[in-house]
């Protein structure tokens, strides 16, 4: 398998902790979508990462597709439950863990404008997704240590990257004071070699 991916995408940080948590070798091509001479098109005509192409040389994009396909050639162990309602209730939290992203990635571009060309209204109409999202995450895991049974799923991953995210680039949003539980349930993760070794570079 080779991945095709950025270092500070926090979508592309979802797969390739799901490879390392499957013990699944992949060649790493780091491409960056913003620079002139990226090949991402190549493989996704949006132009996004991740991008997947298997050992068959079919491409798989988009990150909650890519994490389904490799859960469905590895097998075992599962980050998706094999039983159709669990699996549902597991992709709904990794949703909201993409969606609070996507929000975050909006602030992060919205912010790269010039300030006089900056919309303050879309801003602060992104940072109550992320607020919003971040109080639903916290209800969710209430007191547990996972999001869903007793063990690492896709739910924990997604929502791991999401809170790697928001770290790396967000440091003045307050999360961990607001949301104790979900700051304990990060630093858990962090304490996997597949979270470590894909964390932002100088986050």
């Amino acid at each position: 398998m080779k991945l095709i991916a950025s270092l500070t995408s926090p979508y592309a940080r979802k797969i390739r902790i799901v490879l390392a948590e499957r013990h699944q070798p992949f060649e790493l091509v780091v491409d960056i979508p913003w620079n002139a001479d990226t090949h991402v098109p190549d493989y996704n005509p949006l132009g996004k990462v991740p991008a997947l192409v298997a050992d068959d040389g079919s491409v798989y994009v988009d990150s909650p597709v890519i994490a389904e396909y490799i859960d469905g050639v590895l097998r075992s162990p599962l980050l998706i439950p094999a039983e159709r309602a669990q699996a549902v209730k597991v992709k709904l939290i990794e949703a909201l863990a993409d969606g609070l992203i996507d929000a975050a990635v909006a602030v992060f571009l919205e912010r790269k404008r010039t300030p006089d060309r900056q919309d303050a209204e879309w801003i602060a109409r992104q940072l109550g997704k992320i607020d919003l999202a971040l109080a639903s995450l916290a209800r969710q895991l209430g007191g547990g240590t996972w999001f869903h049974e007793q063990h690492l799923t896709l739910a924990d991953i997604a929502v791991g990257c999401a809170l790697g995210y928001l770290a790396f680039r967000f440091a003045e949003i307050g999360w961990r004071n607001q949301h104790p539980a979900l700051a304990a349930f990060y630093d858990r993760l962090m304490t996997r070699e597949s979270f470590l070794a894909s964390a932002p570079p100088h986050a």
